[in-house]
């Protein structure tokens, strides 16, 4: 049998008595209207989608590799826990599965009774708190299923039987559970193009007619179905448009994923602002959706969003620059009638204490959903140590709103005083500057809190900084620490050239190297460390300039010299 994952048989008997009394007396008024209104298609899929906006992932839990839901060190899911998410204002929960660690061998391919009686109570506690729910196959698109160029029958017979046993055992749910046939599937020594899209219809019409073979509610159940890779490129869209065309099912959902502009996402190549480049490429990506399917009746899940900077250390994408993302998604999904899911591997919100790591980004998120907010084009103003302040301005991106007024704690700043504003411009006084910087102490000393018509306030950070000083370091190809004092500033960004002006180490189409990857700064410590993934793609017995951005504009120089494994830098 399968790995029971981390149940007992009595455990199993007492989830199967509960799940028994659960459906005998919890008909809540929201399960009561859904099993009572029949189909899906009784409200037009557009609808339904539309009513799960907004909704968030229950990420690294049970897509999870290893013993069970907290390998990845989530803790178990409660239903406490589902009633302190409704509260944050979600309407829906997709919850990421990996079915194959917990199957039998062929032909069966039996899933593990115990684990489909754990994800079975879960579903049940979110349609039981009134979210809409949408199950998939997740780290099986990984695992095996990219092995389906190769080995096409097997992987086909083994995809078939795990969703003839998961339509099955959730056929009778309300509507308000979707199905996913898949998550960002990709195949592995395909022949292209051509063969990838003969492969993602092949996985789609094969999860459909499962589906609807399983009868019950599953006859016309929603049905979420990707684009290969999730991705929203043109070509992959049609692939998609053209497996529904074949279906001709009302009843069917398009999802892609969406974590932005990749440089910025990351923070690489000089990417380190949300600018026009990366707000055109969100427009365009969601203009795509709707013309491609929601102007045609179809619904589009993003079923998930994010920031893939989130995942690799903290400051990879500065917090203004996030939030100015965030704002401008929010409102163009909005605009452009697509349902968004956040993406939350238990970084966002704390699965433990049932609170926001981050609250100013959770605000940011729930505001949007409802309209625009002010923002700016920075949300850090630095003022020198030691020197007498000049007058600030910053450019307001007022989308929409006025600015009403500027707030330091529970002062009011004085318009035509502390502050102007001419148009989209703010001007703040360098005496208003010189009384919140008057400690001298570097770091923030002040939070300027701007308030618009609309949405929530700005926040203005007051930095007082000194110029950084970097010191000289020896070290190996495995790593080498440089001594920083930041002295109150932070690092934007690091590029990264040999001699001729070529760019040195990864990513060699650009001289400005990933932000926690080719380099990683450490503001408590007072080092910036370059690691392996830098020092791997650099030249034996050779020089590098290094030049280091700092927020506040400050530009630092660096020599590096490789020899064997040994690194040597130098302040220049």
């Amino acid at each position: 049998m399968p790995s029971s994952a981390g149940f007992t048989r009595r455990q199993v008997v007492t989830a199967s008595a509960a799940l028994a009394v659960t459906a005998l007396s919890i008909p809540t008024a929201a399960q009561a209207a859904a099993r009572s209104t029949g189909s899906a298609a009784s409200a037009s899929a557009l609808d339904v989608v539309a009513d799960m906006q907004p909704g968030w992932n229950l990420g690294n839990s049970f897509e999870a590799i290893g013993a069970d839901e907290t390998a990845w060190g989530n803790p178990w899911v409660t239903r406490a826990f589902f009633r302190r998410l409704k509260v944050q204002g979600f309407k829906s929960i997709r919850i990421p599965v990996t079915w194959g660690q917990r199957e039998g061998p062929a032909p069966a391919y039996t899933l593990d009774p115990v684990f489909l009686v754990r994800i079975k109570q879960v579903v049940d506690w979110a349609l039981a708190d009134g979210f809409h729910v949408l199950i998939n196959m997740h780290g099986d698109a990984w695992q095996w299923v990219p092995n389906m160029p190769t080995q096409h029958d097997a992987v086909l017979a083994r995809y078939t039987a795990t969703w003839q046993q998961i339509a099955a055992t959730f056929r009778d749910e309300p509507c308000r559970l979707l199905f996913e046939s898949i998550n960002e599937p990709f195949f592995n020594g395909s022949s292209g193009d051509a063969q990838n899209a003969v492969l993602m219809n092949e996985l789609n019409t094969t999860f459909h007619s499962v589906v609807r073979a399983t009868g019950g509610g599953n006859a016309d159940r929603l049905l979420v179905m990707p684009t290969l890779g999730d991705t929203p490129d043109q070509a992959k869209i049609d692939t998609l448009l053209a497996t529904f065309t074949a279906l001709d099912d009302p009843s069917v959902v398009a999802s892609i994923h969406y974590y932005s502009f990749w440089p910025f996402s990351v923070n690489l190549a000089g990417y380190t602002t949300f600018n026009a480049a990366t707000q055109q490429d969100l427009t365009d990506t969601f203009d795509l959706l709707h013309r491609s399917f929601v102007a045609k009746g179809i619904p589009v899940v993003v079923g998930e969003y994010g920031l893939l900077g989130w995942d690799s250390g903290p400051g990879t994408v500065e917090q203004g620059e996030t939030l100015k993302y965030l704002e401008y998604l929010g409102h163009y999904a909005r605009y452009r009638g697509l349902t968004t899911m956040l993406w939350d591997n238990g970084s966002r919100f704390n699965r433990r204490t049932m609170q926001w790591n981050d609250p100013s980004l959770y605000a940011q998120i729930r505001s949007s959903w409802r309209g625009r907010s002010g923002t700016a084009s920075t949300d850090q103003l630095f003022v020198l140590k030691g020197k007498t302040p000049t007058d600030a301005t910053i450019t307001l991106n007022l989308n929409g709103t006025r600015l009403m007024s500027i707030d330091h704690g529970t002062r009011h700043l004085i318009r035509g005083v502390d502050y102007t504003v001419s148009g989209s411009t703010l001007t703040i006084a360098a005496a208003t500057l010189g009384r919140l910087t008057a400690s001298q102490e570097q770091g923030t000393n002040a939070v300027l809190s701007l308030r618009f018509t609309e949405g929530i306030p700005w926040a203005v950070n007051v930095i007082t900084y000194d110029k950084p000083v970097l010191t000289s370091a020896t070290g190996t190809t495995t790593s080498l620490v440089i001594p920083a004092a930041f002295n109150g500033d932070k690092l934007a960004t690091m590029e990264a050239v040999y001699a001729d002006g070529s760019a040195a180490g990864p990513q060699s189409w650009t001289t400005y190297k990933q932000f926690n990857v080719a380099f990683t700064p450490d503001y408590t410590a007072g080092t910036i460390t370059l690691p392996t993934a830098f020092f791997d793609e650099v030249t034996d017995n050779t020089t590098v300039t290094l030049t280091f951005y700092f927020w506040s504009g400050t530009r630092l120089t660096y020599a590096l010299t490789r020899s064997g494994t040994a690194v040597t830098g130098t302040s220049a």
